[in-house]
């Protein structure tokens, strides 16, 4: 291989590397992130990947409370969909506020609140020893 083309390969790549090193070490110590040697060895040490992360960390210095759009609101909802009820998670076991049978008190009764035993193998929960999706019918064969 020529020295001239490994000269380029090589050289060119390594120039846009120090170039970057030295513009996140410049504008470091001039826009406020301190301390700037920190940002050129992130910069260095981490390449293309390292000037993203100070890109990105810069980019939040020129947050603007005024100019946020989003400022005060935790979401915005489309007009079409203000009037619907929101969906319920999967998690979600508290009592719907629409339902005609709530007034507003604990009606469920938790293992501790019932009158019968809290066996583990059976009462009320189930029986645990018996199958009843057809053992029957496979025991007699």
């Amino acid at each position: 291989m020529s020295t001239l083309l490994l000269a380029a390969i090589v050289g060119i790549p390594l120039a846009w590397h120090l170039a970057l090193t030295a513009f996140a070490y410049y504008d470091a110590g001039k826009v406020g992130l301190e301390p700037p040697k920190k940002w050129a060895a992130i910069t260095f040490c981490i390449p293309i990947f390292g000037f993203f992360i100070y890109l990105f960390e810069r980019s939040e210095l020129d947050y603007k409370p005024e100019e946020d759009p989003y400022r005060g609101h935790n979401f915005n909802i489309h007009p079409s969909r203000a009037d619907d009820a929101p969906l319920r998670s999967r998690g979600d076991d508290r009592p719907d506020p629409d339902d005609a049978d709530w007034d507003g008190t604990d009606d469920w009764e938790g293992p501790n609140d019932r009158n019968e035993s809290n066996e583990e193998w059976g009462g009320r929960e189930g029986d645990w020893g018996n199958r009843d999706d057809g053992d029957e019918a496979r025991e007699s064969r």
